[in-house]
Protein backbone atom coordinates (compact mmCIF):
# COMPACT_ATOMS: atom_id res chain seq x y z
CA UNK A 1 0.00 0.00 0.00
CA UNK A 2 1.46 3.32 -1.07
CA UNK A 3 1.77 6.09 1.50
CA UNK A 4 -0.28 8.29 -0.89
CA UNK A 5 -3.32 6.05 -0.43
CA UNK A 6 -5.98 6.80 2.19
CA UNK A 7 -5.87 4.95 5.48
CA UNK A 8 -7.96 1.79 5.40
CA UNK A 9 -9.36 1.50 8.94
CA UNK A 10 -9.26 4.59 11.15
CA UNK A 11 -11.06 3.22 14.21
CA UNK A 12 -13.84 1.09 15.58
CA UNK A 13 -17.20 2.32 14.31
CA UNK A 14 -19.30 -0.05 16.34
CA UNK A 15 -19.88 -3.41 17.88
CA UNK A 16 -23.21 -5.11 17.20
CA UNK A 17 -24.40 -8.36 18.74
CA UNK A 18 -27.50 -10.54 18.87
CA UNK A 19 -29.60 -10.52 22.02
CA UNK A 20 -32.72 -12.42 23.15
CA UNK A 21 -34.09 -9.17 24.55
CA UNK A 22 -32.27 -6.04 23.29
CA UNK A 23 -34.30 -3.67 25.49
CA UNK A 24 -33.55 -5.66 28.64
CA UNK A 25 -29.90 -5.90 27.61
CA UNK A 26 -29.65 -2.12 27.02
CA UNK A 27 -31.31 -1.47 30.38
CA UNK A 28 -28.91 -3.86 32.17
CA UNK A 29 -25.86 -2.14 30.67
CA UNK A 30 -27.35 1.25 31.58
CA UNK A 31 -28.08 0.27 35.19
CA UNK A 32 -24.98 -1.77 35.98
CA UNK A 33 -22.27 -0.28 33.76
CA UNK A 34 -23.60 3.24 33.29
CA UNK A 35 -23.91 3.16 29.50
CA UNK A 36 -26.06 6.05 28.30
CA UNK A 37 -28.41 3.88 26.26
CA UNK A 38 -31.26 4.69 23.87
CA UNK A 39 -33.29 2.57 21.41
CA UNK A 40 -30.14 1.92 19.35
CA UNK A 41 -27.72 1.09 22.17
CA UNK A 42 -25.02 3.50 23.31
CA UNK A 43 -22.88 6.04 21.47
CA UNK A 44 -19.33 6.74 22.59
CA UNK A 45 -17.86 10.09 21.52
CA UNK A 46 -14.13 10.58 21.23
CA UNK A 47 -11.61 12.73 19.35
CA UNK A 48 -9.34 11.46 16.60
CA UNK A 49 -5.68 12.43 16.19
CA UNK A 50 -6.68 15.68 14.48
CA UNK A 51 -9.12 16.59 17.29
CA UNK A 52 -12.24 15.83 15.22
CA UNK A 53 -15.30 14.50 17.07
CA UNK A 54 -15.92 10.81 16.28
CA UNK A 55 -18.53 8.29 17.39
CA UNK A 56 -18.49 4.56 18.07
CA UNK A 57 -21.81 2.72 18.41
CA UNK A 58 -22.58 -0.26 20.69
CA UNK A 59 -25.87 -2.00 19.82
CA UNK A 60 -27.68 -5.18 20.80
CA UNK A 61 -29.84 -6.51 17.94
CA UNK A 62 -32.79 -8.88 18.09
CA UNK A 63 -31.46 -12.48 18.01
CA UNK A 64 -33.32 -13.25 14.77
CA UNK A 65 -31.92 -10.24 12.89
CA UNK A 66 -31.04 -10.81 9.24
CA UNK A 67 -28.67 -7.82 9.29
CA UNK A 68 -25.60 -9.97 10.02
CA UNK A 69 -26.26 -12.38 7.13
CA UNK A 70 -24.68 -14.18 5.39
CA UNK A 71 -22.61 -14.57 8.58
CA UNK A 72 -23.94 -17.06 11.11
CA UNK A 73 -22.07 -15.34 13.95
CA UNK A 74 -23.70 -13.64 16.93
CA UNK A 75 -21.83 -10.37 16.36
CA UNK A 76 -20.73 -7.93 13.67
CA UNK A 77 -17.90 -5.41 13.82
CA UNK A 78 -18.08 -1.98 12.23
CA UNK A 79 -14.86 -0.23 11.25
CA UNK A 80 -14.50 3.44 10.43
CA UNK A 81 -12.68 3.99 7.13
CA UNK A 82 -11.27 7.05 5.37
CA UNK A 83 -12.39 6.53 1.75
CA UNK A 84 -14.89 3.71 1.30
CA UNK A 85 -15.13 3.75 -2.50
CA UNK A 86 -11.34 3.54 -2.87
CA UNK A 87 -11.14 0.81 -0.20
CA UNK A 88 -13.86 -1.29 -1.86
CA UNK A 89 -11.94 -1.13 -5.16
CA UNK A 90 -8.76 -2.26 -3.39
CA UNK A 91 -10.54 -5.06 -1.54
CA UNK A 92 -12.12 -6.33 -4.78
CA UNK A 93 -8.64 -6.44 -6.38
CA UNK A 94 -7.41 -8.40 -3.35
CA UNK A 95 -10.20 -10.99 -3.69
CA UNK A 96 -12.14 -10.00 -0.57
CA UNK A 97 -15.84 -10.98 -0.61
CA UNK A 98 -18.05 -7.90 -0.84
CA UNK A 99 -21.63 -8.36 0.46
CA UNK A 100 -24.33 -6.28 -1.23
CA UNK A 101 -23.90 -2.73 -2.49
CA UNK A 102 -22.56 0.41 -0.85
CA UNK A 103 -25.29 2.51 0.79
CA UNK A 104 -25.18 6.26 1.48
CA UNK A 105 -26.94 8.14 4.29
CA UNK A 106 -26.68 11.59 5.90
CA UNK A 107 -24.25 10.11 8.46
CA UNK A 108 -21.97 8.34 5.98
CA UNK A 109 -21.40 5.54 3.49
CA UNK A 110 -21.63 1.85 4.38
CA UNK A 111 -20.47 -1.39 2.76
CA UNK A 112 -20.02 -4.96 3.98
CA UNK A 113 -17.35 -7.61 3.52
CA UNK A 114 -16.61 -11.11 4.86
CA UNK A 115 -13.41 -12.11 6.61
CA UNK A 116 -11.86 -15.57 5.98
CA UNK A 117 -14.03 -17.13 8.73
CA UNK A 118 -17.29 -15.75 7.32
CA UNK A 119 -17.65 -12.89 9.82
CA UNK A 120 -19.56 -10.02 8.28
CA UNK A 121 -17.77 -6.69 8.73
CA UNK A 122 -19.45 -3.35 8.21
CA UNK A 123 -17.26 -0.60 6.77
CA UNK A 124 -18.35 2.97 7.50
CA UNK A 125 -17.03 6.19 6.00
CA UNK A 126 -18.55 8.39 8.69
CA UNK A 127 -20.07 11.81 8.74
CA UNK A 128 -20.32 12.19 12.52
CA UNK A 129 -21.94 15.64 12.71
CA UNK A 130 -25.57 14.54 12.00
CA UNK A 131 -25.31 12.00 14.85
CA UNK A 132 -24.77 14.60 17.60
Amino acid sequence: MSSNNPKRVTGIGGFFFKSKNPEETRNWYNKHLGLNTDNYGASFWWKDNEGKDCMTQWSPFQEDTKYFQPSEKEFMQNFRVENLEWLLDELKKEGVTIVGNMETYDYGKFAWILDPEGNKIELWEPIDEPLK
